[in-house]
């Protein structure tokens, strides 16, 4: 039996990318997971790969951003699976533009998905984590936090996510919680080959200029990013709280 053991895994955007690999991951660490995304439908891929491989999951659809639907799902798996322990905050979306093409519905749509996304679950989730004295919250920001052309609205978002973990992690830490978050460089998913396809590049041939400016000569996969996630929700992660990590192969400025 493993630590994780009987501990519920909330993952949100599960469907796909870093989040689908997350989920799997922590599932392989003895977490029953909840796979969230905007429709349940969705999810069913990262469920069946956990399922199939013995372990549990189940798929819950909320927009992360409209606080109705966030506390109805939390609810939902707190029924199904038992109070949360962790909490990954993944779901985000990109709106892609220079400053003076993006419109305020780009701004919004980005900063609601990840920073009030982000606010609205450990909110939800925080007081079963109280009750627990144990709690994980792990948030996705991203190299973009320092800063990246084309993305403004992004940016910001990354970069608040780093302050909001911050704060979380002096707000909780009484209570056996900790909080982190992990900001990965490039990594291979559809939001990437959806950058690549915005500059008008082959993703194959956008890889491989990225990989010749990253260290280990190589992009980043999903499974990069889960495995510091699985150890940042771990109990040997307990006095590790309010840290930046970046997976990016190599250092960042």
């Amino acid at each position: 039996m493993t630590e994780a053991s009987q501990r519920v895994a909330v993952v949100t955007g599960a469907a796909r990318g870093i989040g689908a690999g997350t989920a799997r991951r922590l599932a392989a660490d003895g977490h029953a997971v909840a796979v969230l995304d905007l429709k349940d439908g969705d999810c069913a891929a990262t469920v069946d790969a956990i399922t199939e491989a013995g372990g549990q999951a189940f798929a819950v659809g909320a927009d992360v951003s409209d606080p109705d639907q966030v506390q109805a799902a939390v609810d939902k798996v707190a029924e199904a699976l038992g109070p949360i322990a962790v909490l990954v905050n993944n779901a985000g979306v990109i709106r892609d533009n220079m400053l003076f093409k993006m419109t305020v519905d780009d701004w919004d749509t980005v900063l609601g998905v990840h920073l009030r996304g982000a606010f609205l679950m450990s909110k939800a989730c925080q007081k079963y984590m109280v009750d627990q004295r144990f709690g994980r919250i792990v948030n996705l920001s991203s190299s973009s936090a320092l800063g990246n052309r084309g993305q403004v609205n992004y940016s910001a978002a990354k970069a608040g996510m780093q302050g909001f973990t911050k704060t979380l992690a002096i707000e909780l830490g009484q209570f056996g919680i900790t909080a982190n978050a992990v900001a990965p460089g490039f990594i291979a998913t559809d939001m990437t080959a959806a950058t690549a396809a915005r500059i008008g590049i082959g993703f194959e041939d956008f890889q491989k200029a990225a990989a010749q400016n990253i260290p280990v000569r190589r992009v980043g996969q999903p499974e990069d990013v889960a495995h510091v996630i699985s150890f940042l929700v771990s109990d040997g992660a307990g006095f590790v709280s309010g840290q930046v990590i970046y997976v990016a192969g190599g250092p960042l400025s």
